[in-house]
């Protein structure tokens, strides 16, 4: 197998990546941006793509959400969380008072802004593709008090000393990596869709009316979150995850009814979740419940006259 990831060497997502054997066994391919990895898949030249999605911190990853949304129909495979440790790395025999610059990837700044103003409040910030890249360009730079946020992982890779560890604001810090690929993967009774909903209309309680679907049927929410259509100001759709698989009955008729009455939808995938926290039991009690009234309504129908029958009863009284 052959899987691409958001690269260089070093990254947070090719150490989320080495957390799956099968993932850790294929030929590795390190691309430079989020949008190339996924369309490394859908052109082929890959089997799968693995992306940062969500972070605890600074919330989701939204260049991975829009092209999936936008630009692929690729199909989410699985998740993997990953615990974030932030470090300050340098190059070595450098001290923290030399330090004049710090690059990383945005929202691994972003995930350290606290520290990096208590600590270094007067030195400047740089961008950086990935957190490994900042590591990379810090290791080759021929300019003194450069330093880079990254893992560990990286600043071995690139030979760099740790100057700081945990730096980030918040403890706990994880980021949620997405692997993708074609199909939809079979049910394992711990899984997760994720869909997007495109308005009909615009209208007060659209919405409520797409949530309503799911609360009917006791369908646990575990996220909704809203994004430009990058149609026009002030059009969005709503990116919206749920427990249960679309193998499961409840789910179809939930996704039938949102598609035929509720919303356009873009289906995102059917997919083990990470870790076992998902309330199977909760789901399949439900299931059973929409199956016994499902069972009622048609011995109900099954009662129907046809129209002949009706039309012989009124000639003949």
């Amino acid at each position: 197998m052959q899987a691409a990831y958001f690269g260089p060497s070093g990254t947070f997502t090719e150490e989320a990546l080495l957390t799956q054997p099968d993932l850790a066994a294929a030929e590795r391919e390190p691309l430079r941006t989020i949008p190339e990895v996924i369309a490394a898949v859908e052109s082929g030249s890959v089997d799968v793509g693995i992306v940062p999605i969500e972070n605890s911190i600074e919330g989701s990853v939204t260049v991975t959400l829009d092209t999936l949304a936008f630009e692929s129909e690729l199909l989410v495979q699985r998740e993997v969380d990953l615990p974030i440790s932030m470090n300050l790395c340098v190059r070595q025999g450098t001290g923290l008072a030399e330090v004049t610059n710090v690059a990383s990837y945005p929202h691994a700044i972003a995930q350290c802004r606290g520290w990096l103003a208590t600590t270094l409040p007067n030195v400047s910030m740089t961008a950086a593709n990935s957190t490994a890249d900042a590591a990379r360009e810090v290791s080759r730079s021929e300019l003194d008090g450069r330093a880079a946020i990254a893992n560990s992982l990286a600043a071995e890779i690139y030979g760099l000393e740790i100057l700081a560890t945990e730096i980030e604001d918040h403890p706990g810090n994880q980021t949620r990596f997405v692997v993708v690929g074609r199909g939809v993967p079979a049910p394992t009774g711990h899984d997760k869709t994720s869909i997007v909903c495109f308005q009909q209309t615009d209208r007060p309680g659209s919405l409520l009316a797409i949530l309503q679907e799911l609360s009917a049927r006791a369908i646990n929410l575990t996220k909704v979150e809203s994004r430009p259509t990058k149609r026009s100001l002030g059009d969005y759709c709503f990116f919206i995850d749920f427990e249960g698989h679309v193998a499961d009955e409840l789910i179809a008729d939930c996704l039938r009814n949102l598609a035929a009455r509720q919303a356009r939808v873009k289906f995102l995938g059917s997919y083990p979740v990470a870790g076992g926290g998902i309330a199977h039991s909760r789901r399949k009690a439900a299931g059973e419940s929409w199956r016994s009234a499902e069972q009622w309504v048609d011995g109900i129908r099954s009662q129907l006259r046809d129209t002949d029958e009706l039309t012989q009863r009124s000639e003949f009284p």
